[in-house]
């Protein structure tokens, strides 16, 4: 399948909100983006998603098949496993000798055989890599929900990772592009992996929601909604060194990433942005291999 760039996108103060607010598109925006201090995995514990809409993912995609190089497995997507999703693994085999792996979250809405060709460079540098597909991609269950339950099925896609005979539980680390960048910043702000590497990741819900209306799910008079998809509110949640990549041919870092490298810092959390030759798809090759390099780094 050819690559689209949708393909490859891609106490809790609720009442922190600041009360004045523009209006962008069908929703409020507020003035200031607020700073919770409750740990963003335990507002996850207490908050569930109200979706007006339920179906699949906006974006029209084939049922998954086996790309070469690949071995097509089943996961229990969601916190509660409800949902059987298909995730692609690099062949391997298991050891003695405890092995690295990647989770690498896809951009766009839907997955592609594409996606996986750009793993190559992770298998070939010695890791175990897991790309998983998500609820309502390409025919499989499960409502759309626009980043929030679909963090649900990359902590899922985690665990079963971490759980595979000979993967290093200590050295599993993450990835994704554009939406799965999104993904990447909400899951290691939920739990803990060696070091995270968003490309081309999205900080700021009510700015991506304004800008693909057809994407929204949710009922967007609640402004919890925004508040839990916007990992820019929960900087000090992150749990692992990050580093941000991003395409010197695309939307550049702006405020709201600086706002959430400051808020991690505060907190003593090790983050840092690096812009890469390239456009929004292009700089994917070149991003991949720069992670390698962290994570070979941060394992060291």
């Amino acid at each position: 399948m050819p690559l689209t760039r949708r393909l490859l996108m891609g106490g809790l103060a609720f009442g922190a909100l600041a009360p004045k607010a523009a209006t962008a598109g069908p929703f409020p925006v507020p003035d200031s983006l607020p700073l919770e201090k409750e740990d963003y995995g335990d507002a996850r514990r207490r908050f569930s998603t109200h979706l007006l809409r339920m179906g699949p993912a906006p974006e029209a995609s084939p049922p998954l098949g086996t790309p070469p190089g690949s071995k097509r497995v089943f996961y229990p997507g969601g916190p509660d496993g409800s949902i059987q999703l298909i995730a692609w693994l690099s062949s391997y085999e298991p050891s003695l000798k405890l092995k690295p792996a990647v989770l690498f979250l896809h951009g766009g809405n839907a997955t592609g055989d594409g996606h996986w060709e750009l793993m190559k460079p992770y298998v070939d540098a010695g890791f175990v890599v897991l790309l998983p597909s998500f609820r309502g991609e390409n025919g499989q269950d499960g409502a759309f929900s626009g980043f929030y339950d679909e963090t649900s099925d990359a902590l899922a896609a985690a665990h079963y990772l971490e759980s595979l005979p000979g993967i290093d539980k200590d050295r599993l680390f993450l990835a994704g592009h554009s939406n799965g960048g999104t993904l990447s910043l909400l899951s290691s702000m939920t739990r803990r992996f060696r070091a995270s590497v968003p490309i081309s990741a999205g900080v700021n819900s009510w700015r991506f929601f304004s800008r693909y209306t057809e994407d929204i799910r949710f009922d967007v008079s609640d402004p919890r909604e925004f508040l839990m998809r916007s990992s820019v509110c929960f900087g000090p949640s992150l749990k692992c060194p990050t580093l941000l990549l991003r395409g010197t041919e695309e939307r550049p870092f702006d405020r709201d990433h600086q706002l959430l490298m400051d808020r991690a810092r505060a907190a003593g959390v090790s983050i840092e942005a690096k812009m890469l030759p390239g456009t929004h798809n292009g700089v994917v090759p070149g991003a991949v291999h720069e992670s390698i390099r962290f994570f070979n780094q941060v394992a060291t």
